[in-house]
């Protein structure tokens, strides 16, 4: 089941962090496995990593005002890509930190890195691509950057730029 009330209760807390003034600021939300998070052995699950991401990034964009401007301008959300590493098991009952950050844009994608650390070691990461639609496809990064109050630069890290061309050549992949 799709974690509701969690998303609620993240968004309310979301509302009164600080306002995110630079894109590269991390955000971060401090989590506990629950129940409904476990699978048969009984960790978090790997879907559940990923639907927690995306309450990470919801919550981002609250504190960055997207989700103002996604109002306002009628535009939607997707992720057209992700690489995701697990690296130790988050166990029930244990809490841990969610970490969301942009990384890098360019003319069509965001690129977001986020991580779940427990005593200060990465127990899963995930490179996420994400764009802005509207009814006529994809919004360019710039009008968002611009309308967020940033300064258009686009830039990647090259680790990123070698999964986009990974990409390109192995279109199966």
């Amino acid at each position: 089941m799709y974690p509701y009330f969690r998303a609620v209760k993240w968004a309310i807390q979301a509302r009164r962090k600080p306002i995110i003034t630079e894109p590269d600021t991390v955000s971060k939300v401090q989590c506990r496995v629950w129940f409904s998070d476990i699978d048969f052995y009984p960790e978090l699950n790997n879907g559940r990593h990923l639907t927690l991401m995306d309450l990470g990034r919801y919550c981002h964009g609250i504190q960055m005002g997207l989700f103002k401007l996604l109002r306002e301008n009628n535009w939607g959300l997707m992720v057209a890509g992700n690489f995701t590493r697990y690296r130790r098991r988050l166990t029930f009952l244990q809490k841990f930190t969610l970490e969301t950050e942009i990384i890098g844009y360019d003319e069509r994608w965001f690129y977001f890195y986020q991580k779940t650390v427990r005593n200060n070691q990465i127990h899963s990461s995930a490179l996420i691509r994400t764009a802005l639609t509207s009814k006529e496809g994809l919004v360019p990064c710039k009008p968002v950057v611009q309308q967020l109050g940033f300064t258009y630069a686009p830039h990647v890290p090259e680790w990123v730029n070698d999964w986009i061309e990974l990409h390109k050549v192995s279109p199966q992949i």
